[in-house]
């Protein structure tokens, strides 16, 4: 009995001493293989490894024109567990900044939950993006200050002061940034907007390493092995972009003094030539260490000029969406090239024209006069081809077929497929939408009559209206619009659902407007242009100014859409600087100087409480 009480007290402490076994070796495994705290502590007695930032990829505009490059800066990073006896308030002083600021930053460094990768073993962001100018006064005296070092950085360098909102600028890593891709330390800096962040991984390059060999003493003996074990960061890669620096140049010149904004598409390849907004900023306002105040002035700005216009601004697109109108009611048999519809001038009813012209209207006029009560009857008589049907069905689904060949031209939807950074959606009402107000039975052509001329529910942004004018070039097809000049995205060939024989009726009313109706004044002498003005109805002040169109008629090279806050006609504003923006891309000059300097020095005086 008493052996038995033995032999289970055996098998008892064989059991505790193998649990501890077990245990310290299972510790000492972390230790050593998983835990990287306690390798970074014993490196760090030996060696100091330098993080070598890779120059970001280079920008160029379609002609070759450097965009976006290069310079020097400088960060300061610190190792925490060599630093002593530091003299804080010499140090702040050499780095202009206050005792305050020094303690809040050490304080961030430590803070783990801001800082997750920290160690008081491994160099930590102390400042960054500092200029030669920045550093100049603490370069020869950081002797001084153990357990800080500097380390090169580079910032972007701006050739031109223009297309902010396309580029897109750099900024410091968030902590969501850092947990998702293991690229990223705290105080690293990636691309925050436009093209920097479209385009990250492929502008950022590969960050190198320099191994530096420590004393007993902890002193720099220079480097280990003679740098064979450093790895060289390699640069990212360069970008060649869509836009034409000198047209771009020219569109924001021409938006001075306006709200508003501009694009520019070739229609073969979906490559956009200019994309300007206005309310705007120079990019290199978002450099440096300035960056954050200048942001903060930027959000504050009553005038929005973070706000992309060119992509993110919807309007009711007016009469420019009488173009589509006519494409798609063609293709339904609402109506055909030779049907007319009579006008009343500004008697008609229930939707007025603008002026008085001649009537019957067909197709070709109504496209040249901008006929509303035309496109009110078209509308109709598309919608309404086979009657209403059992519980509106058949009205329903007429619509229902209408909406889809509207989207089939890039409208109501994002353009998903390509690199633009930033859109709104625009708005295609859905059968869900005018249910939900009228119920199913409810609603009629007459009741959605707004729909006919481009007002009332539809909104656009100026980049959907500059497609759909490159589909309408291209007779029945679009390419996703795009920024950066690679093949691969040439072929999102997106077709519209209107035949290509219903194009030609249209593709000359747009071309009697610039010769005949209200784009005649600034006809570009040797060239053909068709195009479309608008003038927009807008419920928080005066009228909007639209010109959408390309040119030249056949083989058209450009496409685009130019869009006025509050500028009253189309014809006023929209279509000269339209007609200014064809020329110079057409003939590499403007041979109308005159023109340029009335539109540029002019101001729309908008106020901005106004809006």
């Amino acid at each position: 009995m008493v052996n038995d009480v033995l032999q289970n007290r055996r098998y008892v402490l064989v059991l505790l001493i193998t649990t501890v076994i077990i245990t310290y070796v299972l510790r000492l495994f972390y230790i050593q293989v998983i835990d990287p705290r306690y390798k970074e502590g014993a490196d760090s007695n030996a060696f100091l490894k330098k993080t070598q930032f890779p120059p970001r990829g280079l920008i160029y505009d379609r002609n070759h024109k450097l965009l976006v490059y290069n310079k020097p800066a400088y960060d300061i990073a610190i190792i925490l567990r060599e630093v002593h006896e530091l003299d804080t308030l010499a140090f702040c002083r050499a780095l202009d900044i206050n005792k305050q600021f020094f303690i809040k930053r050490i304080a961030d460094i430590k803070d783990r939950k801001k800082n997750p990768g920290y160690s008081s073993y491994t160099p930590q962001l102390f400042m960054s993006q500092l200029s030669i100018n920045d550093i100049a006064t603490i370069q020869q005296s950081m002797y001084k200050y153990p357990g800080f070092y500097i380390q090169n950085r580079t910032l972007r360098e701006y050739a031109y002061p223009m297309a902010a909102h396309v580029l897109g600028s750099i900024g410091e890593v968030s902590r969501r940034k850092i947990e998702n891709d293991d690229y990223y330390k705290q105080g690293d800096y990636a691309g925050r907007d436009g093209i920097e962040y479209t385009y990250e991984e492929e502008l950022r390059g590969e960050k190198g390493v320099e191994i530096l060999l420590r004393d007993a003493k902890g002193r720099i003996k220079g480097k280990y092995e003679n740098g064979k074990e450093d790895i060289a960061p390699k640069a990212g890669r360069n970008l060649t972009l869509t836009l034409d620096a000198d047209l771009q140049l020219l569109a924001e010149k021409l938006l001075t003094g306006k709200i508003g904004s501009i694009v520019a598409i070739e229609p073969a390849t979906g490559e956009i030539l200019a994309m300007a907004s206005n309310p705007t900023f120079n990019p290199s306002l978002l450099v440096g260490r300035q960056r954050s105040k200048n942001y903060a002035e930027l959000v504050k700005d009553p005038t929005k000029p973070l706000m992309n216009r060119a992509t993110q601004a919807q309007y009711s697109p007016g009469s420019s969406f009488k173009t589509i109108q006519a494409l798609v009611c063609q293709q339904f048999g609402g109506i055909n090239q030779d049907t007319r519809f009579l006008c009343n001038g500004t008697g008609s009813s229930p939707i007025k024209c603008t002026h008085s012209h001649g009537s019957p209207v067909s197709l070709l006029m109504a496209i040249e006069q901008s006929c509303n009560p035309y496109f009110w009857n078209t509308f109709r008589s598309t919608l309404e081809r086979d009657g209403y049907g059992e519980k509106n069905r058949n009205f329903i689904e007429n619509y229902n077929k209408w909406e889809e060949s509207i989207e089939s031209f890039g409208f109501g939807h994002k353009f998903t497929d390509g690199d633009i950074y930033e859109q709104s959606r625009g708005n295609i009402p859905k059968e869900k939408y005018f249910n939900k107000y009228y119920g199913a039975t409810g609603w009629r052509a007459l009741t959605i009559r707004s729909l006919s001329i481009g007002q009332g529910e539809v909104l656009v942004t100026p980049l959907q209206l500059a497609n759909g004018m490159a589909a309408i070039a291209n007779q029945g097809y679009y390419i996703t619009p795009h920024l950066n000049r690679c093949d691969s995205l040439r072929k999102k060939i997106h077709r519209t659902n209107v035949d290509k024989q219903y194009f030609p009726i249209v593709n000359e009313g747009m071309w009697r407007v610039c010769e005949f109706g209200t784009g005649r004044h600034y006809k570009i002498p040797g060239l053909e242009m068709c195009g479309k003005t608008g003038t927009v109805q807008n419920n928080h002040g005066k009228d909007h100014s639209i010109f959408v169109g390309f040119a030249p008629r056949n083989n058209a090279k450009i496409a685009i859409a130019v869009i006025i806050e509050n500028a009253g006609f189309g014809a006023t504003w929209a279509a000269p600087i339209s007609s200014l923006m064809v020329e110079q891309y057409m003939f590499k000059k403007i041979a109308r100087p005159e023109l340029q300097e009335r539109l540029t020095g002019s101001s729309t005086n908008i106020d901005v409480k106004e809006r």
